[in-house]
């Protein structure tokens, strides 16, 4: 607490310090940020609901998560290049593969929408889209079996963006605008465990 002309103003201690550049950012940017939270966290928690009612789109009710389908067998066991090419046909449709997929999703959708936890969120998110990415591994030309594989950008795909994004979102703080982030914040808990942010 500082003392200016007799009066008493707290002055809230910044959450990290910035360092230029980057010392500002304007409110358009927050709400486009806040923008990019919700919707990157609507497609994590689709992600989720789909897979667990099988809600017609990417899985059909028959294969619902809730009617004994499975949530990673599909991608998993259709794995035909890289190097997790075996691990993947191992770990397929396994109780453990789909519960960590699903929490993991679930979790991830509801803190970015939320606006909390985002540094883990991220850390999570990009370990997940990483792990994707070797699964379906774009930097090979051709298939075990010799077909090609049809990967449009051997380097830079969508799992990598959304990695990006969840990295982005975190370090500026986006769940603040539109969110619950500065709540967040605040508690003791996760004021004592900055890594919470």
């Amino acid at each position: 607490m500082t003392v200016h002309q007799g009066t008493h103003r707290s002055i809230e201690r910044p959450l990290e310090h910035a360092e230029l550049p980057g010392a500002m950012l304007t409110t358009t940017a927050a709400r486009a940020l806040a923008v990019l939270r919700i919707s990157t966290g609507l497609v994590f928690l689709w992600a989720f609901l789909d897979k667990t009612f099988g809600l017609g789109y990417a899985t059909p009710t028959e294969r619902a998560w809730i009617n004994g389908g499975s949530p990673t067998k599909g991608f998993l066991a259709n794995v035909e290049v890289g190097p997790l090419q075996s691990v993947a046909h191992t770990i397929a449709g396994t109780w453990w593969a789909n519960a960590l997929f699903m929490v993991g999703l679930a979790a991830i959708g509801l803190a970015l929408i939320a606006g909390v936890g985002l540094r883990v969120a991220a850390a999570s998110g990009t370990l997940m889209m990483a792990l994707m990415w070797l699964a379906e591994f774009p930097l090979a030309r051709f298939t075990a079996g010799g077909d090609p594989t049809g990967s449009t950008n051997p380097v830079v795909d969508y799992h990598l963006i959304y990695a990006v994004v969840l990295v982005a979102l975190a370090a500026a703080y986006a769940g603040h605008t539109w969110g619950l982030g500065r709540l967040w914040a605040r508690l003791p808990f996760v004021q004592r465990h900055r890594w919470m942010l």
